[in-house]
């Protein structure tokens, strides 16, 4: 045999057999077989396609004489084109390789995996043979049924592939020689065609879970696990987890995946944005691969939802006449902020100042007006405007949740007006001038200062012909008027300040405070009285007002916490002893003091109820009382500023006895009080002395009542 390539190239046949060509002949038949890119073939451009080439020449040698028979095959091994949606398959109607002169065309056809199609067939499928020019063109839509796609992970990108095996027919005569048919069976894989997934969130916030789907695959690729914040999860451990992963097959064979993973999963990030709004973030990694050559490759997605689901804390409020109550509810977050009363931190020790009581949901104050917290206002004849300034912080995120204000009047007696020529008169720092310090306050008279003073009052007591009142007639009323000020265009020292420096700034606001008294020039006043031999001339000053006595009871016997109203009844064992507290509210007066005339316990709300059992009587503990009352001393500290003004007494816990049967029911406590002035000798029980006490003068009032329940 001789081979061209195209070179003359001779091969003994078992040589040939033995490089891989498959030689076979019969008595009318000769059958050569190659494979491609062997060094016997060769490539030649046949009218714009590449083909390769195999010629030979094979020898036949008989007894007298040597035949010879020249074979040729010529196989495309391109003139494609590829767009979007078409596979263009270009053929050269002369293939020079095989014929020498231009051959007749009789027949072309074109088929699919080697079987004919007919026109019809064509059409369907739309496939479309033409002829131009030189070449045969065939148009193979690409996704048609006759072939298939592949998928594949370049660089680990998602690609597919499209392949379909057409066949190009044709049937030509060259001259006068024998009829020729060349049949081409070429199999056609596109180039990679990248399909980068979409990841599709489907997520309806409200419903608290994210859904994404993931798509689209073909039938030969897997999910194989999913990274998420926490780590690596194949498919069955995040459906074991509570994390719903399936797999969707769509009718056309190719499928998609879906996730469904609640909001409170710990995969799921979270953060707010806002104080009201959460931001919920999941990350995914999808591991994904290619079977059946287990190919893998990844792809990432994000997907977050934003929702507004918190419900921030709200504060509400009311007062009294002596207190502000403030309640705050804690929304869906629980009490995880910070909150300022006034300018301080709610700590241990400002809470149990201003009565704190917290459950799951809410917490409560009961921040009194004189409380340092609050300022004042306004000052009006008979009250006070104070107002309570309250906020929730947030230290993560730096946020105010709430700033909450609650502002009321409260009753203060600001003037007094004494029928003996004098004037009382009390002066009040407010807001306005916050570098007021009340002790430098003076009347007109630079000399006359408060009588008592502190960072927050001064108080002023002086004649009407002093310091400076003027005095005005008309309409039958006398009007003595005078002034308090700051030392207006006088040097005003702060505290801290260094020696010589004085207020300057006109910027600063002044203050004055008018105050004045109105006396009718002609009255008449009818009195009657009885007379009875007194051993002491009383002694008394006219005036009128409101002072307010209450009790409490104290946890242990510091006197430093008390019992809420929330927390009574309050339950106690017999013998153990129980603190109890009296004091005189709103008065500022050192000379004032506050006796406790009676105390006793009754079974009902009814102080005049029976049974009843004497604790104290008279002023003194009850000396018929097996376990003695014990009156206890009172020191002044931080919240004790008089103790005048305060009365203690602790009793051992007890039960009454009815028909021999010992009563577990609530028992009441009760107190008369008499306030006393510990400046002037009086009769009664001001200067009644069970131990050593000074004398008092006195004004009789009833106290209230606490109750308890006696635990055996």
């Amino acid at each position: 045999m001789v081979f061209f390539t195209p070179k003359e190239k001779a091969m003994l046949l078992d040589d040939a057999l033995k490089a891989g060509y498959g030689i076979s002949a019969t008595a009318t038949r000769l059958v050569l077989r190659s494979p491609y890119n062997t060094p016997e073939t060769y490539t030649e451009n046949v009218h714009g396609v590449p083909m390769e080439v195999f010629r030979a020449t094979t020898y036949f040698k008989g007894s007298w004489s040597v035949a010879m028979l020249d074979t040729a095959a010529a196989c495309p091994t391109g003139g494609l084109v590829f767009t979007d949606e078409l596979i263009r398959w270009y053929m050269p109607q002369h293939i020079t390789p095989l014929s020498l002169n231009v051959p007749e065309i009789l027949e072309v056809y074109m088929g699919i995996d080697g079987k004919r199609l007919d026109a019809e067939g064509m059409a369907s499928k739309g496939y479309v043979l033409s002829m131009q020019d030189s070449q045969i063109l065939m148009e193979i839509p690409i996704g048609g049924p006759d072939g298939y796609y592949k998928s594949h992970a370049l660089d680990y990108q998602y690609h597919i592939t499209y392949t379909i095996e057409p066949m190009l027919e044709m049937l030509w005569r060259e001259g006068d020689l024998d009829l020729t048919r060349y049949k081409v069976l070429f199999p056609i894989t596109t180039p990679p065609m990248p399909r980068p997934p979409h990841v599709i969130d489907q997520t309806v916030p409200e419903l608290r879970m994210f859904d994404v789907l993931l798509g689209t695959f073909l039938f030969d690729v897997e999910l194989a696990n999913i990274t998420f914040s926490t780590g690596v999860l194949t498919v069955a451990e995040a459906n074991a987890q509570g994390i719903s992963v399936q797999e969707n097959r769509l009718s056309n064979g190719s499928k998609t995946f879906t996730l469904q993973v609640p909001f409170s999963d710990p995969v799921v990030l979270k953060h707010n944005p806002s104080p009201e709004v959460t931001t919920y973030t999941l990350p995914l990694l999808y591991g994904l691969m290619v079977l059946p050559e287990q190919t893998p490759f990844p792809h990432p997605a994000l997907v977050e939802a934003t929702v507004q689901d918190i419900v921030l804390p709200t504060v509400t409020g009311i007062c009294d006449q002596e207190r502000f109550y403030v309640t705050v509810e804690y929304g869906n977050r629980g009490s995880n902020f910070k909150t300022y009363v006034g300018q301080r931190e709610l700590s241990p020790e400002v809470a149990e100042e201003y009565g704190f009581y917290e459950n799951s949901t809410h917490m409560t104050l009961a921040v009194s007006y004189l409380a340092s917290d609050v300022v004042f206002e306004l000052v009006q004849p008979s009250s006070v405007r104070g107002r309570l300034d309250l906020y929730l912080f947030d230290p993560n995120n730096n946020w105010i949740l709430r700033d909450f204000s609650l502002a009321c009047p409260f009753p203060m007696t600001m003037t007094e007006c004494l029928s003996n020529g004098t004037m009382t008169a009390l002066a009040v720092k407010v807001e306005s001038v916050p570098q007021l310090v009340p002790s430098q306050l003076t009347l007109k008279d630079p000399s006359c200062r408060p009588t008592f003073s502190n960072d927050r009052f001064a108080y002023f007591t002086f004649d009407l012909t002093s310091c400076g009142t003027t005095r005005a007639f008309f309409d039958g009323v006398v009007m003595y008027q005078n002034e308090i000020s700051d030392g207006s265009g006088h040097a005003v020292k702060r505290p801290g300040a260094q020696k010589g420096v004085s207020r300057t700034s006109p910027l600063e606001p002044e203050y004055r405070l008018t105050v004045s008294c109105y006396y009718l020039l002609n009255d008449t006043k009818t009195i009657a009285f009885v007379p009875r031999p007194m051993s002491n001339e009383p002694i008394a000053d006219v005036g009128f007002g409101e002072l307010q006595v209450w009790m409490r009871l104290a946890k242990d016997m510091s006197y430093d916490v008390f019992y809420t109203e929330q927390e009574f009844p309050v339950v106690q064992h017999l013998r153990r002893p129980l603190y109890f507290e009296v004091e005189l509210r709103q008065s500022i007066d050192p000379r004032m003091e506050i006796v406790l005339e009676n105390c006793w316990a009754t079974l009902h709300e009814d102080r005049a109820s029976t049974p009843r059992w004497d604790l104290i009587v008279d002023g003194c503990e009850n000396s018929a009382d097996q376990y003695l009352t014990a009156l206890v001393s009172v020191t002044p500290d931080t919240r004790v500023q008089y103790p005048t003004h305060y009365k203690r007494f602790e009793v051992k816990m007890f039960t009454f006895v009815r028909d021999e049967r010992v009563l577990t029911d609530q028992i009441f406590v009760h107190c008369d009080a008499v306030l006393c002035d510990s400046g002037k000798e009086t009769a009664g029980v001001c200067s009644k002395r069970c131990a050593s006490q000074p004398g008092r003068n006195s004004i009789k009032a009833q106290g209230g009542h606490k109750h308890m329940i006696p635990e055996q």
